[in-house]
């Protein structure tokens, strides 16, 4: 499938079901593949960060995660065929691969919350093998240990939630030490799987309204919604600018 470029960012145009075969896929391949969410916060941060910009062009996937990517794409006249949300992919596939031995560690948040995560997920599924849970707390010398310890393991997906772009460039980085076969960014979802936090209700998804009910929740985030009105504005512009010139 043809990658839809959104102002140097690599969208993958998949739906849910096209994503999670994806996944399925990389399993059965023994390297590893670094997988990315892009929404338009994350491309309007890759706009002033070219090392970030330089990660999301060479992952193995790039799902069109928020209504901001969805609409970018109608407006430049590609549509995509609907929004991937990051924290449904995850759950999703966790919800695939339980009950077929698939090893996970999870690497992010809070010591309780990384830990309460990981009960909640038992609770879910049964038969789930985390094998390793870390907290998102650790300095870069304790960075070897514990990818010796994911590595141990036997992990063969990795679930990072330091947050965009921590998490990108911390998987990017240690790219050739990581034994795992999938490593995937996922933000805040540990906080929302501990009960900690709480997703905005299916109205709000369904109408693109998450990073309002978000800013409602959480006002202090105020300056990095900022980049929503900017991204739209940006789109527009853009697309303005191409039909002068006859795009």
């Amino acid at each position: 499938m043809r990658k839809l470029d959104i102002f140097g960012v690599p969208i993958d145009p998949v739906t849910m079901t096209e994503a999670l075969e994806i996944l399925s896929g990389f399993l059965r391949e023994s390297k590893l593949h670094i997988v990315a969410t892009p929404n338009a916060e994350i491309v309007m941060m890759a706009q002033k960060d070219r090392e970030y910009m330089e990660i999301l062009n060479n992952t193995d996937l790039n799902v069109p995660d928020g209504s901001g990517i969805v609409f970018a794409s109608k407006v430049f006249k590609k549509p995509l065929k609907e929004r991937v949300a990051g924290f449904d992919l995850m759950m999703e596939f966790i919800k695939n691969i339980s009950s077929k031995n698939v090893k996970i560690y999870l690497l992010g948040a809070k010591p309780e919350i990384v830990e309460q995560a990981r009960i909640n997920l038992r609770k879910l599924y049964p038969a789930i093998k985390i094998v390793g849970t870390h907290d998102g707390y650790f300095t870069e010398n304790e960075e070897e240990k514990i990818i010796d310890e994911i590595n141990s393991s036997g992990a063969e997906v990795l679930f990072v939630a330091l947050g965009a772009p921590k998490q990108e460039k911390w998987i990017y980085k240690n790219r050739g030490k990581l034994k795992v076969k999938i490593a995937m960014g996922v933000g805040g979802s540990f906080d929302v799987i501990a009960g900690k936090a709480k997703r905005a209700p299916y109205l709000y998804r369904k109408l693109g309204l998450e990073w309002l009910y978000r800013l409602i929740q959480e006002p202090w985030r105020y300056k990095r919604m900022m980049a929503l009105p900017k991204f739209a504005f940006k789109v527009l512009f853009y697309r303005k600018k191409a039909k002068k010139q006859g795009g």
